[in-house]
């Protein structure tokens, strides 16, 4: 996944100095999404002769020629590693061509990207903006995957292009370009509109993408458009800022007047809500052209020559700036984990009422979910675990039969999906590229399908049937933390709703209702344990593999904190059944393997016990979590290592046995001296297959 990030200013005048650090910290809220390289480009000054790249095989002066007069070159800046080496170099290589940070632009366009490398080793030349050629005549910043790169590179080729990079990106700028000097050639320099260009690429493109197009051919001018991958308008107008709702079309948009104003492209929320909280979230196959200061919005069909124009509804953000800030706290991921009191007390706001559930996006649904055939949770790392913690539970107050699916092997299955199921998507993001091309697949096999995410306006929420939001607010870590207990309370509460209609439950489904009542308390109780989980991180800073057993419940906790482990400490960790330890993990237990045993009072807690003597027999180094009060009949005579939790409801007892996994985690990676919010490898969300 990749971040892509624009910002044009309207009438209003801004130094070319402010323009920077309004790109790089646009780049700096996204680069969760992806920190191996990074770039952006702006306006040079007119005609300058350092504006022009240097192409192989070509000095860019042929190129330069045909731009219009008053145009010149964009400047383009790339960097591998992280956001604030770009930032480093960009004030170097300034400084050494001697270009005037403090010159004022009253209209300006610069866009900018962060990378996650899906295509070419982060590199320089690797890095977005991708250019058409030697001059820049045109330059994309992508998220997404094109999958018939391939072939239209080869057209490119025979048409005499030629290619630095490995990127499936470079060939959008350089068809673009192609698009642009055949019409021009075919009918004149004025005959062709940037829009025209941008469609006629989009016809030719295959795969997911969220684009922003940039040209010295139509200076002062962006598009954006999208298919299958996030992208936001921002809107900031000076003189009024009371525009929500607000109807725009085509070259009316916005106002018909000269106001000054702000406009941003982003892949996140979180990357304007500094500026503005005024945004659309931009659907699918619509393309969104910014000049002189209107917004128009055509709806590209592959059956049309010519797109439609549409109308779009400006939304009001609701998040508030310190959500996206550290705070007092180190790293994003010790104040996510920190923050999941309040997560959680917003996740169920007004959801709880008279000893009953209320979910306004599944009501006009849950007439067809109880009469379905079976209920199949779909998801992907995380979100996965959280649904399986929550499958025991909806398994006993439905009594429909619940299966899991990861969305990958179900794709690679084919696996059967009926008329007469229930698909339930799980996703944080609502942009992981494999759960949309499960939700696609069930869609497409007649399924009812509802979606558990955690962002308004994504795709997963728009596709689907129906929802659930989580509400766990703004999270930045690369590792989930708050929205995994935000998931599993929202799945609980989906059960609640679900079995509403039988008596047999009833008492059952109060006494968890006053549990969800009370669950914020008893997170902010376990939260207590920081210091514990310090200590027992630095017990485990030299090993180099965790074994993690759970059952029931818990077998989910297992999964996911080893998967946290994994995730950010880089140490091999593995979560297992307990109830399988005896069918090949027992051969690895030795007094140097660090084992923790998940045994809170349970259904499974005998087991669990049973479990723990075995591991002890064969002299295993053991780390038991249990319920308050538990230590002696778990660990008699002190013969572990024991983390005390409170009780919950058996069903929500996965909220509070993970934040102690959570923390260890946490810890084990800044004892290590690894990067915590970004580990290295991965990104937020994975928007590629």
């Amino acid at each position: 996944m990749c971040g892509i990030f624009a910002y044009l200013n309207y009438n209003v005048t801004r130094e070319r100095r402010y323009i920077l650090e309004v790109l790089f910290n646009g780049l700096r809220r996204l680069e969760y999404r992806g920190y191996d390289s990074s770039g952006i480009a702006i306006d040079a000054d007119l005609r300058s002769p350092v504006a022009i790249d240097k192409g192989e095989g070509n000095d860019g002066r042929e190129e330069a020629s045909r731009l219009p007069y008053n145009s010149a070159p964009p400047l383009v800046f790339r960097q591998e590693g992280k956001i604030e080496s770009l930032v480093r170099s960009v004030y170097a290589e300034v400084d050494a061509m001697d270009l005037n940070l403090e010159k004022s632009f009253s209209v300006h366009a610069g866009i900018a990207h962060t990378r996650w490398a899906t295509h070419g080793v982060p590199s320089p030349r690797n890095s977005h903006p991708q250019s058409s050629g030697a001059c820049n005549e045109f330059l994309v910043v992508h998220n997404g995957i094109i999958t018939n790169y391939e072939v239209l590179k080869e057209t490119l080729i025979r048409h005499g292009f030629t290619f630095e990079s490995e990127t499936d990106t470079e060939v959008i700028p350089k068809l673009a370009k192609f698009v642009f000097d055949k019409a021009r050639d075919e009918e004149g320099e004025q005959t062709v509109t940037f829009s025209q260009v941008v469609t006629e690429v989009m016809r030719q493109l295959e795969g997911a993408y969220a684009l922003i197009f940039k040209s010295a051919h139509y200076p002062n001018e962006l598009i954006a458009c999208k298919r299958g991958s996030t992208l936001i308008l921002g809107v900031k107008e000076l003189s009024d800022d009371k525009n929500s709702g607000k109807l725009f079309h085509d070259v009316k948009a916005l106002t018909k007047d000269e106001k000054p104003k702000e406009l941003f492209f982003s892949s996140d929320l979180c990357a304007i809500v500094e500026h503005t909280k005024n945004y659309l979230a931009i659907e699918d196959n619509e393309v969104v052209h910014i000049k002189d200061g209107c917004v128009s919005i055509l709806k590209f069909d592959y059956g049309r020559e010519k797109p439609a124009s549409v109308q779009r509804a400006l939304s009001v953000l609701e998040m508030e700036v310190e959500q996206i800030k550290k705070g007092n706290y180190d790293h994003f991921m010790q104040k996510e984990i920190h923050e999941q009191p309040h997560s959680l007390t917003t996740t169920m706001r007004g959801r709880l009422k008279d000893n009953s559930v209320v979910l306004g996006g599944l009501k006009d649904h849950l007439k067809t979910i109880r009469h379905s055939r079976r209920i199949i949770f779909i998801g992907c790392g995380t979100s996965y675990n959280a649904a399986l913690a929550a499958r025991p539970f909806l398994e006993e107050l439905s009594g429909i039969p619940v299966t899991m699916e990861l969305a990958s092997d179900l794709l690679d299955r084919q696996g059967p999906i009926y008329r007469e199921d229930t698909a339930v998507f799980v996703s944080q993001s609502g942009e992981t590229a494999d759960t949309l091309l499960a939700l696609e697949y069930a869609l497409g096999n007649g399924a009812l399908c509802v979606g558990v995410t955690n962002t308004v306006g994504s795709t997963l929420a728009r596709r689907t049937h129906c929802g659930v939001h989580i509400n766990a607010g703004c999270e930045i870590g690369v590792a989930s933390t708050k929205a995994y207990t935000s998931q599993i309370v929202v799945m609980a509460m989906m059960a609640l709703a679900i079995g509403a209609d039988k008596i047999s439950t009833q008492a059952r489904r109060e006494a968890i209702i006053n549990g969800l009542s009370d669950l914020p308390k008893k997170v902010a109780e376990v939260l207590k344990l920081d210091g514990e989980m310090r200590d027992l991180a630095k017990s485990l800073i030299d090993t180099q593999s965790l074994l993690v057993f759970g059952r029931g419940y818990n077998y989910a906790t297992a999964l996911e904190g080893a998967l946290k482990v994994k995730e950010v400490a880089l140490m091999h960790s593995e979560g297992l059944l307990a109830g399988e330890m005896k069918h090949g993990p027992l051969a690895l237990v030795d007094e140097t393997l660090p084992i923790i045993v998940i045994a809170t009072h349970d259904a499974c807690f005998s087991k669990q016990q049973s479990v723990i003597q075995q591991l002890h027999a064969r002299k295993g180094r053991l780390i038991v979590m249990c319920s308050v009060g538990d230590a002696t009949s778990v660990c008699p005579m002190g013969s572990c290592r024991v983390i005390e939790v409170p009780q919950v409801a058996d069903c929500l007892q996965p909220v509070i046995n993970i934040i102690p996994m959570q923390l260890l985690a946490y810890h084990l990676t800044v004892l290590r001296g690894y990067d915590v919010d970004q580990p290295r490898n991965l990104a937020k969300s994975v928007t590629t297959e």
